[in-house]
């Protein structure tokens, strides 16, 4: 176990707004602004921020989906500030998991939240009637939603609140769709349009305080200490990030370049991972789409990379011929692994449609792919009938339409079924059976690499249940590159330091996908450049003392590591390195958690 005594408390630079938290009153309708400097001086921002505030805020024990639950968003020093700083961290309690609720999300959230004035945003209570908020330079603003409460496609929320709302392009706009109004418990919030808070179900949280959208801006001009320094830092990140290799492959196929090397290597999770490949994968590879159905690429608030592709889907119109509708729609490798692969959707306009209409209604795709997955073999399998009545739908491995239409039961929940599909995989096979084949960590569903042990280790023990906790995905592919022999220990110990690593990213907060740029010594010069004297020893220690704080809450909450389910089927399936070997990974999880360190919070 990691020990030590205490953690640097660092110096804000005079006048920097990121100690400001503005705190939101739902229920009385009231704002006000304290200065935290106590918070930022000793975790940073982003992660290390939100945690200290949701346990600050969230009362043991407390309903996700009460007035009670708070939702906190934080930024960090570097955004606003250096390229793909781009994103911002939202904290609450899960409504999917009843314990840890961390969701990060990009578009011009992180840009704008800085710009306005602010560090971090704390939303309490609830509202009697829709509503949506708007926070420009501090001041917020609590706006009538009840047009846009039950308006079919989140794009036309979007649409209309850009009309109403002032600073265009400097704004940000999260807003949920109808899964998220009625509480479906893996609603994401959509920002801006394309990016997500997508997992654990912040939406539903959104939907409980009848929180409709919050739109963000703001005019404020963020200082640096040394403005030589900082232009040459700047120009080094920059510059490295327009010539990674990686970085330029993400630009140019986006993160869908994974489905066919996974597909290679027998990994890419298929019909609810009955196999690890499937046949006509490039169909639906980044590739296809790119050379088929590129519309154009996007980019998040102050990142060269443009990682966001879209599609333009042509759909003739029935009865006026030559005319054609065309939808932009955004994808990237998990939707396409959720409800591609693991459906067996090879056809791409299918696909694309499945996509559409998930991001209609304003869900999680991984988790609605992953609840899909489940309730089609249910269905094979007659653990659920389809009924005459078609109330259950008769789902068939890549029936797309099919897919669509029980996509609107789960949003609408017309019977008991979908009421349980709502609440999760791991809820509705506890109801009805099928948890050998019910693919959660956590309670969370699965992400879409079968690549090997570390991958379903860094499921089981990541603060989040998410394959960017400690990319176990990658540790795989890296010891069967070099033909290495894992042991629990050597397993445990890399995913371990590779989260603790990452909290600093993300209470900067840096996109992961620049991780490899943002190396602990470019962290420590771009810190120092904004006024943040830290040492790589002190962030190690930061490092550690977040993903305590974060695990001290799951505790709270119930969360118990020697419960932790582990799926059957991921068992069945051989990976890249056989079939996994359950001793092995319950070895592995017992050694993460041994080295789990207990917060300064704790005695």
């Amino acid at each position: 176990m990691v020990c030590w005594n205490s953690l640097k408390v660092v110096e804000l630079v005079e006048g920097d707004p990121i100690k400001n938290v503005l705190y939101v009153d739902l229920t009385r309708r009231r704002y006000w602004i304290e200065e935290r400097n106590d918070l930022f001086q000793k975790y940073i921002g982003g992660s290390g921020v939100a945690i200290k505030l949701l346990l600050e805020e969230c009362r043991r024990g407390v309903d996700p989906l009460s007035p009670e639950n708070p939702i906190v968003f934080a930024v960090g020093p570097l955004n606003c500030v250096f390229p793909m700083a781009s994103k911002t961290v939202a904290m609450f309690k899960s409504p999917l998991t009843g314990n840890l609720g961390e969701s990060h999300a990009g578009g011009r959230s992180g840009i704008a939240l800085r710009s306005a004035g602010l560090g971090a945003l704390v939303i309490r209570g609830a509202s009697d009637t829709p509503i949506y908020l708007s926070i420009y330079d501090g001041k917020a603003s609590f706006r009538d939603a009840r047009v846009l409460w039950g308006m079919r496609s989140s794009y036309t929320v979007g649409r209309v609140i850009r009309e109403r709302e002032p600073k265009a392009g400097l704004r940000t706009i999260m807003r949920i769709g109808r899964a998220g109004e009625r509480m479906v418990r893996y609603a994401c919030v959509i920002t801006e349009t394309y990016r997500h808070f997508g997992r654990l179900g912040l939406g539903a949280v959104f939907g409980s305080k009848k929180l409709k959208a919050l739109a963000i801006a703001g005019t404020n001009n963020i200082k640096v200490k040394d403005i030589k320094a900082y232009k040459e830092l700047y120009q080094e990140i920059f510059k490295s990030e327009i010539t990674a290799p990686a970085l330029k492959k993400y630009h140019d196929i986006g993160t869908p370049m994974n489905v066919m090397p996974l597909n290679k290597l027998q990994a890419l999770p298929a019909y609810n991972l009955k196999s690890a490949s499937l046949d006509g994968a490039e169909q639906i590879s980044g590739e296809n789409l790119a050379r088929n159905y590129l519309g154009r690429r996007v980019a998040c608030g102050h990142c060269p990379v443009s990682c966001i592709h879209l599609a333009a889907l042509r759909e003739p119109y029935e009865k006026e011929p030559y005319f054609y509708k065309t939808t932009m729609i955004s994808y990237d490798y998990e939707p396409i692994y959720a409800l591609g692969s693991m459906l067996g959707i090879t056809s791409p306009e299918g696909l694309l449609k499945l996509i559409d209409e998930v991001e209609v209604a304003g869900l999680d795709a991984m988790s609605c792919g992953v609840a899909l997955a489940w309730a089609t073999e249910a269905v094979e399998k007659s653990v659920v009938s389809s009924g005459p009545d078609g109330t259950i739908v008769n789902l068939r491995w890549g029936d797309y339409n099919a897919y669509i239409k029980a996509v609107e039961y789960i949003v609408e929940q017309p019977n008991e079924f979908y009421k349980a599909l709502a609440h999760g995989v791991e809820y509705a096979a506890t109801k009805y059976g099928g948890l050998e084949y019910a693919l959660t960590f956590g309670g969370n569903e699965m992400p879409g690499y079968h690549t090997g042990p570390a991958a379903h280790i860094g499921y089981l023990t990541g603060a989040r249940h998410s394959h960017l906790d400690s990319a176990g995905y990658s540790l795989d592919q890296k010891i069967l590159a070099s033909k290495g022999e894992p042991t629990p220990t050597s397993v445990a110990n890399t995913l371990f330091e590779e989260e603790a690593w990452r909290q600093i990213l993300s209470s900067l907060v840096v996109c992961f996908f620049a991780r490899e740029i943002y190396k602990p010594e470019v962290v420590q010069k771009a810190l120092k450049v904004v006024g943040w004297d830290l040492s790589l020893e002190d962030m190690k220690k930061i490092g550690y003392e977040i993903l305590a704080l974060k695990h001290e809450f799951k505790r709270r909450e119930g969360f118990k590591a020697d419960a932790l389910r582990i799926p059957k089927r991921i068992l069945e399936t051989p990976t890249p390195f056989g079939r996994l070997d359950e001793a092995f990974i319950r070895d592995a999880v017992k050694e993460y958690f041994a080295r789990l360190p207990r917060s300064t919070n704790q005695p």
